[in-house]
């Protein structure tokens, strides 16, 4: 009877915690809703039951960067202003291998087409060639928008998306904003007096996080020195130094030195059930 009743014309796109209540306004009492539930799925029907089932989404495929300019994040973040309910939006793409930032424009709106203008020019900047460049980036209309996605195929740039909702999936640019709110000069009080302000400070912060900025993920080079291949012969003479120091006092030392070797591969949503060589192809599939 249970059956029956969930897979009746009335009843088959409803939930049991909704079936109940249901027959109970008829004056009908069948079974509790555990137990519809309980029948439900020792018939293997306990799923989805409305005929329009919930798209699924899957995670991203692992992108995997061993040098500059072959992995591209990018996202748009608020930035506050004097008026209320008015924002700036900020418009930035980033290398994640060496964590700079290669592009970024202030506009007063998101729009596909201040995107596709920005991606255009910093393909220029970089001296990008077609299908050197994925570039990952959320959901939003600026995003997949038919103009962007235009230039994109134009410029020979392949997208890559997050799921809906999920900011892990683009992490790097999440990390960023942080970094970027966090600084000690963003005007969490006063906001923005205009959009001129705005640009104004994204320039400073601009020149402060690619060239001054120690980044830890990086063993405290600059994105800028990353970039460039400069960090190598930094990270050296820092390993030579300690080497010496250790040499000179071997006493204050238990173990190793300070490990400044910096990976060479960075992988945005990385597959956990797989190794991948250092080239980025995978050695083998791990048992899921």
């Amino acid at each position: 009877m249970i059956l029956e009743i969930a897979n009746s014309a009335k009843f088959r796109d409803l939930s049991p915690c909704k079936i109940v209540p249901l027959l109970a306004d008829e004056g009908r009492y069948i079974a509790s809703e555990s137990t519809f539930y309980r029948v439900l799925k020792d018939a293997k029907q306990l799923t989805h039951r409305h005929k329009s089932s919930p798209k699924k989404h899957h995670k991203p495929d692992a992108l995997t960067a061993i040098k500059p300019n072959q992995v591209w994040s990018w996202d748009i973040t608020y930035l506050p202003s004097q008026i209320k309910g008015q924002y700036f939006y900020l418009y930035l793409i980033m290398d994640i291998f060496s964590r700079k930032i290669v592009g970024w424009s202030l506009h007063e709106q998101e729009s596909a087409n201040f995107a596709s203008s920005l991606i255009t020019q910093t393909c220029q900047d970089e001296k990008i060639d077609r299908e050197q460049i994925v570039l990952h980036s959320d959901n939003g209309s600026p995003m997949k928008g038919l103009t962007m996605l235009a230039t994109l195929e134009k410029l020979g740039v392949m997208p890559s998306f997050s799921r809906p909702s999920v900011s892990d999936d683009n992490p790097f640019s999440e990390s960023l904003f942080k970094t970027l709110k966090f600084h000690p000069t963003f005007p969490h009080i006063k906001c923005f007096e205009d959009i001129a302000e705005a640009r104004s400070w994204c320039e400073k912060f601009e020149a402060w996080y690619n060239y001054k900025h120690l980044h830890s993920a990086l063993k405290f080079v600059t994105p800028y020195q990353r970039h460039t291949g400069a960090d190598e012969a930094i990270l050296k003479k820092r390993h030579a130094v300690y080497q010496m120091a250790k040499m000179q006092r071997p006493d204050r030392w238990s173990g190793k030195t300070r490990n400044w070797d910096l990976e060479n591969m960075v992988t945005l949503n990385p597959d956990k059930k797989r190794i991948l060589n250092t080239d980025g192809t995978v050695i083998k599939n791990r048992a899921a």
